[in-house]
């Protein structure tokens, strides 16, 4: 009995030490770099609140259409400040969560309590970069009051969502980690009708401001020209959701 008990407190040591060791991981995420903490600062065109999660309003007019964003895996959500502010600049509000560990899939209901708190709000779309945009798509099979997701180097975990009234948008870069031939052979777990727009010479980690992603390809392109195409096209799409 007493080797019994030995082994058994030998196994629970280890998985305590596992999950320390995960914990301390994941609470080390990349960024945010200067950039995105400037990024957090208001000025003439947008108002940015830090509170419970993250907001950017136009300064002028109220907006009817939102994009909630979901942040990729084992990043500072701050990263996304950028790109995120520049799309509210357009005259969108734009709600950045965090999620618990750094890591959306612990938390894909994160964005659950903002919907109340902006019943202006006529159009709703939500989505979110890598591991991000997966959890948003989950998020989405509730929440019937969503009316389009945008993928950000992303893509759905299954085909749920592929024959819902749910419009669909998929921003990629050619020198992504996940590879092109990745995107293509998700494809059908989107809506027939998605609409895609492919960066030429964008990576993975340029859609954000965290640094170097590991295992990622080098870009061709500037972190700012990748984040211009991305923020053209997300607003192009919300342009289109509020019609």
């Amino acid at each position: 009995m007493k080797i019994i008990k030995r082994i058994v407190l030998g196994l629970l040591a280890v998985l305590l030490l596992i999950s320390i060791g995960f914990v301390i991981w994941a609470e080390t995420p990349l960024g945010p770099s200067p950039e995105a903490l400037s990024a957090l600062e208001s000025d003439s065109q947008v108002t940015v609140t830090v509170n419970d999660f993250i907001t950017f309003q136009p300064a002028d007019g109220k907006p009817t259409t939102a994009f909630i964003f979901y942040p990729g895996g084992r990043v500072d959500y701050r990263s996304y400040a950028a790109p995120l502010h520049a799309i509210a600049a357009q005259g969108y509000l734009v709600v950045l969560v965090p999620v618990r560990l750094n890591l959306a899939f612990f938390d894909i209901n994160a964005a659950d309590s903002v919907f109340a708190q902006y019943p202006e709000i006529q159009h709703w779309a939500v989505g979110g970069h890598s591991l991000g945009g997966v959890a948003s798509a989950l998020f989405a099979k509730d929440h019937p009051q969503l009316e389009g997701i945008i993928f950000w180097a992303s893509y759905p975990a299954d085909d749920s969502l592929k024959n819902s009234n749910l419009k669909m948008l998929s921003i990629y870069g050619t020198n992504d980690m996940a590879g092109m031939t990745k995107f293509d052979e998700t494809k059908p777990l989107l809506v027939s009708d998605a609409e895609y727009v492919v960066i030429q010479g964008g990576n993975h980690a340029q859609f954000g401001d965290y640094g170097p992603q590991p295992g990622d390809n080098e870009a061709t392109i500037s972190r700012a020209d990748q984040q211009a195409q991305v923020v053209q096209a997300t607003a192009g799409f919300l342009m289109e959701l509020g019609k």
